[in-house]
């Protein structure tokens, strides 16, 4: 397995999940847990994701989402499992 630590952030708006979510599901990439809430009209959501059988690169999904999010007024970050668990540790 190879998990990736999805995240967006950012305003509120119809169809950040589905648009996130279609990409996913277009290149292959398998959500294993997501949480997801709003606050104040401010979105947040976290994703597990595999990315095993992936279509592409993880640099260039991350570039893809960052390009997506941007396109949908969001804040998108695409970290593989071990990179994120290291700048997280307390």
């Amino acid at each position: 397995m190879d998990k990736t630590i999805i995240t967006v952030v950012g305003k509120d708006a119809v169809g950040i999940i589905a648009k996130v979510c279609t990409y996913l599901a277009e290149s292959q990439i398998n959500i294993l847990d997501i949480s997801q809430t709003i606050v104040q009209g401010y979105f947040n959501m976290m994703m597990i994701v595999d990315m095993q059988n992936a279509k592409k690169a993880h640099d260039e999904i991350a570039s893809d989402l960052t390009a997506l999010g941007e396109k949908i007024g969001v804040i998108i970050r695409c970290q593989k499992e071990e990179i994120f668990n290291k700048m997280h540790r307390i």
